[in-house]
């Protein structure tokens, strides 16, 4: 298994797909790269010999951010917008959907499971 940013890129599947498993590399940066390296995105990563490897690494490590910084970055943005407490950083601290989606219904994903409410007692039995 080859290691690329502190990563452990599968070896048995293409070079292009396997780059995505960096953390802040997708399909359209995956191929750039490779096409800056000049390796053939259909080869298999188990099959890259060593100066192809540092190569590779070479070329994300000095014109890209990825991994643990990419996060740490992120993090730092969404700290910078609770501190500084505009709409944004609200949303983020309630846990609720930070770009303009709805809520009433959907949002699921970022308000988590249903917190069941007790109803109300029906009209009938509360003529009794």
């Amino acid at each position: 298994m080859p290691r690329i940013a502190g990563v452990d890129i599968p070896s048995q599947k293409r070079i292009d797909v396997s780059l995505r498993y960096i953390y802040g590399i997708g399909a359209t940066l995956s191929t750039r790269v490779l096409e800056r390296a000049g390796i053939d995105p259909a080869k298999r990563a188990g099959t890259l010999s060593e100066d192809e490897v540092s190569r590779i690494a070479g070329i994300i490590e000095t014109s890209h951010v990825v991994e643990g910084q990419l996060r740490r970055q992120i993090a730092q943005n969404i700290a910078r917008l609770r501190d500084i407490r505009c709409y944004r950083g609200f949303r983020h601290m309630k846990g609720l959907p930070v770009r303009g989606q709805r809520t009433r219904t959907n949002a699921r994903t970022r308000k988590g499971p249903r917190k069941t409410v007790a109803g109300k007692k029906g009209v009938k039995e509360m003529q009794r």
